[in-house]
C-alpha cells in the first residue's frame, strides 16, 4: 500500500476518534484521563507561586513547582539541583494563552495525524548489521540557519539521536524537534527500525519492542563517524521502550551523555494488556498492519500472518508477531522478561529526563502509569511533569514548536556546562567518575579514538543513499 494510503486510514481513524470520544467507550480509568481535574497527589500545591528556595535549590520531597503548573519528580543530588535552576529559568515553561490546542485530544490528534508539512533536508544511509538486516539512518543537513549556534566549546557540534515511536510514524514534533535542534547547533540524525519509514525489510526479522541490539550497533557507527563529538538521544512515545532498555543493557559503556523521553510508555506490559481507548488502539494497530502488509509474503515463514492481520488489539498483534512464531515460539511472560525497558533500569549511568503529561490520553493517569518510585530513588532519572499537552504534544501557538523541545535542548545544555565544571573541579588529569556513585561515565564518553584493532568493516557494510528530499509519509 502507499504511503499516501496509510496517511489516509490515519486520518479517518482520526475522525472516528473526534466522533465517538464519550465517556460511555472509555474504562473507568481512562475516562479520568480526559477529565479536568487532575490527580492530587501529583499536583496538590501546583496553584500556588513558585518561589525561590535560595542558593542551594533545596528540595523537601523530591517533587519541586515549576512555572505553567509543571512539577520536577527526582532524588535530590547536585545534578538534579542544576537541572532545577534551569528550569525554573525557563521560557519555555511560562504558561501562556490557553488555545483549541488546549484539549488532550486534540494536542495528540495534531501532533500524530496532521500533515508534517515542510521538513528538514535529509540525507539516508543504510546500515547493514551483524545479521544482515537494515536500520535507516536520516542525517538532518538542513537548512542551515544563519547564526547557528555551537553546542560543544571543541567547535565540533553533538550529535542528537531521535528514535520515533514504536509504530515507525515520523511525526511533526520529530521533525519540529529535528530543525530547532539543528538551529542550536546540534546535528541530528534519525534512527529508523528494520522496515520502518521506507526502509527495507531484507531478512525476515523484526525489532521485538525493547530489544535494543540495533540501536547497538547504530550508535557504534554513529561514535565512528563523529568520535570527538557528544551524543545526545531523544525518544518518543513508545520508542521510549527502545532507549531505555539500550541505556540499562549498556550502562555505563553506552556513549550517550544525556538523555529525554517524550511522553515515554514505561510500564509496558501493563500498557499492552490494559489496552487503549479503542479509537486509538484501532489507529496504531491499522498503521501497523499497513506497514507490515507490504512485507506479508517475507513473513509467512516466520509468523502466522492470517492471524496477524486479523488481530483486533495491540497486544494480539504483538504477542503473535513475537511469541507466536513459527521456529521459536516463546511465552508472554517471557517476552517481556527480555524487553521490559525497566529490566535493567539500575545499571542505566546517564541522566534521563522523562516530560509527561497529567492528561496523556494514551499512557493514561499518571497515578497508574507512572512508577514515580523510581524517579524519588534513582539519582539518573527526572520526570518533569505538566497539566497538559496530551500524548507526545505539548503544543504551542503556531509558528513556534512544542515547549518540550525548548526545554529538552535547555537540559541538555544544563548537562554539558555540569559535567564540564565537574571535569575543571575535578582536574583535567584525574579520571572521571560518576557525580552520584564514583562510576566511570565522562571519560569513556569523551574518548577520540578508536582501537586500531577495532575493525569495522567486519560488522558493518553500509550503503549511502544522499536525497535533498526524502518523502516524510510512513
Amino acid at each position: 500500500m502507499q504511503p499516501w494510503s496509510a496517511a489516509l486510514a490515519l486520518f479517518l481513524a482520526a475522525l472516528a476518534l473526534l466522533l465517538l470520544l464519550v465517556p460511555r467507550l472509555q474504562s473507568p480509568w481512562r475516562r479520568a484521563v480526559g477529565a479536568r481535574t487532575l490527580p492530587g497527589a501529583l499536583f496538590q500545591d501546583d496553584h500556588k507561586e513558585v518561589k525561590s528556595r535560595g542558593p542551594a535549590d533545596k528540595f523537601s520531597d523530591g517533587r519541586e513547582p515549576l512555572p505553567g503548573g509543571c512539577s520536577l519528580i527526582c532524588k535530590p543530588s547536585a545534578l538534579a539541583q542544576c537541572l532545577l535552576r534551569t528550569l525554573r529559568r525557563s521560557a519555555a515553561l511560562e504558561p501562556g494563552p490557553r488555545s483549541w490546542l488546549s484539549g488532550p485530544h486534540l494536542q495528540t490528534l495534531c501532533h500524530f495525524v496532521l500533515p508534517v508539512g515542510p521538513g528538514p533536508e535529509l540525507a539516508r544511509e543504510y546500515l547493514q548489521l551483524a545479521d544482515d538486516g537494515l536500520v535507516a539512518l536520516d542525517w538532518v543537513i538542513g537548512p542551515c540557519p544563519r547564526g547557528r549556534r555551537i553546542t560543544n566549546t571543541g567547535g565540533l557540534p553533538a550529535v542528537l539521536l531521535v528514535i520515533p515511536n514504536a509504530w515507525g510514524r515520523l511525526t511533526r514534533n520529530v521533525l519540529g524537534l529535528c530543525l530547532l535542534a539543528l538551529e542550536r547547533g546540534y546535528y541530528p540524525v534519525i534512527f529508523h527500525r528494520r522496515g520502518h519509514h521506507g526502509c527495507p525489510l531484507v531478512s525476515p526479522r523484526l525489532q521485538p519492542f525493547g530489544d535494543p541490539s540495533d540501536l547497538k550497533e547504530a550508535v557504534t557507527y554513529i561514535r565512528f563517524r563523529h568520535p570527538a563529538a557528544p551524543l545526545f538521544a531523544v525518544s518518543e512515545g513508545s520508542g521510549s521502550a527502545l532507549l531505555l532498555s539500550y541505556l540499562g543493557e549498556c550502562g555505563s559503556s553506552s556513549y550517550v551523555t544525556g538523555a529525554a523521553c517524550i511522553s515515554p510508555v514505561l510500564r509496558c506490559r501493563e500498557w499492552f494488556e490494559a489496552g487503549l481507548p479503542w479509537p486509538y488502539e484501532r489507529g496504531f494497530l491499522l498503521h501497523q498492519k499497513i506497514a507490515l502488509s507490504r512485507y506479508a509474503t517475507a513473513l509467512e515463514d516466520t509468523v502466522d500472518t492470517s492471524k496477524l492481520f486479523r488481530s483486533r488489539s495491540l497486544r494480539e498483534f504483538e504477542e503473535t508477531l513475537f511469541c507466536h512464531t513459527k521456529s521459536f515460539p516463546i511465552s508472554w511472560d517471557t517476552y517481556w522478561d527480555r524487553n521490559d525497558p525497566l529490566r535493567d533500569v539500575d545499571e542505566a549511568a546517564v541522566p534521563v529526563l522523562c516530560i509527561c503529561s497529567a492528561d496523556d490520553p494514551v499512557c493514561g493517569p499518571p497515578d497508574h502509569t507512572l512508577p514515580t518510585e523510581l524517579f524519588h530513588s534513582n539519582p539518573y532519572f527526572f520526570l518533569l511533569l505538566s497539566r497538559h499537552g496530551g500524548h507526545c504534544g505539548f503544543l504551542r501557538q503556531e509558528p513556534l514548536p512544542a515547549w518540550s523541545h525548548d526545554v529538552i535542548l535547555e537540559s541538555f545544555r544544563a548537562l554539558t556546562e555540569f559535567f564540564r565544571m565537574e571535569e575543571k573541579m575535578k582536574g583535567l588529569n584525574r579520571r572521571r567518575t560518576s557525580f552520584l556513585g564514583g562510576r566511570r561515565r565522562w571519560g569513556a564518553l569523551q574518548k577520540r579514538e578508536i582501537s586500531p584493532s577495532y575493525n569495522l568493516e567486519e560488522i558493518f557494510s553500509w550503503k549511502r543513499s544522499y536525497t535533498r528530499k526524502i518523502s516524510l509519509l510512513a
